[in-house]
């Protein structure tokens, strides 16, 4: 969408102009490429990390192999018998069943009793209508696998019945235990929340990537932050607009230390001390556990401990915006509907889209040698 037919772009330079940052959530329809949202310069756009915290269900399979995942079950739920009979409707190769459909469940004399295990659904209402569709059917307990591009991101969603997630790879596990016993069992462990669970930060699955195509020269998403992985009737729920509140927090308190600071600094500041190495001093890695490129995890994971100190800035004031929409190709009468005023490409110096002065700059693999400058200013 061009900038100036996107209302939140518009609203959100009118609040830059008027010393108010702008957070936004880079989306949730990753990991495919090009899905990022909120791409506009002047604001700050936030996709989504794992915490090392896990509300841990460990499904523990009749050949006493324990693979952990995520459930709201908790410690004081009740538990379940040692072990029931796990069933896979999708054993056939059908596809709909896999997903558990209701189709699937039709004979509840078969499902009553016994643990199910289902490929997950890509929504957190379908998921609970899984859950829903195995309890009508007579089911004790749910195991949700992820599909492969969700990898290792799993989710501790509400269901009517105990239930529980597991990643790619352990679901794959499952599926190997189910083709080589003739007598699958499974149970499942609730085992409240463990800390330092997981290697982290990850990018979450459905975390939005780049390139954002409208804002041409720059990186986005500009970097990403903790989300919640708990869903329950309190609204803790996962996604980029849980990591997007860190952010508006992280910026808050640096208003509040620099109070004479523009939001161009206020984002340069958060963007230039974010970390690209996890906890164990590793590259942070994707969803999959591959290397995390920069249009995954833009600048970083957000360090807000050294966000308030930067040493230096790259300071954009909002006029500087009007040479670089310029430069994009828009025309006079586009650039005045962003900036609400009238404005003229030919009065002013129009740049080349690498050159505004960002803590990030884009440019193609295989371009003939490029320059690029930039202005920083010691804080």
């Amino acid at each position: 969408m061009r900038f100036y037919e996107d209302n939140l772009a518009l609203g959100a330079l009118s609040a830059v102009r008027r010393g108010i940052s702008v957070i936004c959530s880079a989306g949730n329809d990753g990991p495919a490429h090009t899905t990022v949202v909120n791409g506009a310069p002047w604001i700050l756009t936030v996709g989504a990390s794992i915490t090392d915290r896990s509300l841990r269900g460990t499904t523990v399979l009749g050949n006493n192999v324990e693979l952990n995942g995520e459930s709201v079950f908790q410690l004081d739920s009740p538990p379940l018998p040692p072990q029931l009979r796990l069933l896979y409707p999708g054993m056939n190769g059908d596809f709909a069943a896999s997903f558990c459909d209701a189709e699937s469940l039709n004979d509840t004399s078969i499902v009553k009793g016994n643990i199910v295990l289902c490929r997950i659904e890509s929504t957190r209402s379908r998921r609970t209508e899984q859950g829903q569709r195995v309890k009508d059917a007579g089911g004790a307990a749910m195991i949700l696998m992820n599909m492969d591009y969700q990898g290792f991101t799993t989710s501790a969603d509400v269901y009517a019945i105990p239930a529980t997630n597991v990643n790619y790879e352990d679901g794959l596990t499952i599926l190997s235990y189910l083709n080589l016993t003739s007598t699958p069992t499974a149970t499942i462990e609730f085992k409240g929340t463990i800390f330092s669970d997981r290697k982290t930060p990850t990018v979450a699955n459905f975390s939005a990537r780049g390139p954002n195509y409208e804002s041409q020269g720059i990186l986005k998403p500009n970097l990403v932050a903790s989300n919640n992985t708990r869903s329950n009737h309190f609204k803790m729920i996962s996604g980029t607009s849980v990591s997007c509140p860190h952010l508006n927090g992280v910026a808050a308190l640096i208003k509040s230390s620099h109070p004479d600071w523009s939001p161009a600094a206020i984002k340069s500041a958060i963007m230039t001390s974010a970390d690209v190495m996890d906890r164990e001093n590793h590259p942070i890695m994707d969803e999959e556990h591959f290397l995390a490129d920069f249009f995954v995890i833009g600048a970083g994971h957000v360090n807000p401990a050294r966000a308030s100190d930067p040493a230096l800035i790259y300071d954009i004031a909002p006029d500087e915006y009007i040479p670089y929409l310029c430069g994009l190709n828009y025309t006079s009468r586009e650039v005045s509907k962003i900036l609400l005023r009238r404005a003229h490409c030919s009065a002013v110096p129009i740049i080349h889209k690498g050159q505004l002065n960002y803590p990030s700059f884009a440019i193609r693999l295989g371009s003939p040698s490029q320059t690029f400058t930039r202005t920083v200013t010691n804080v």
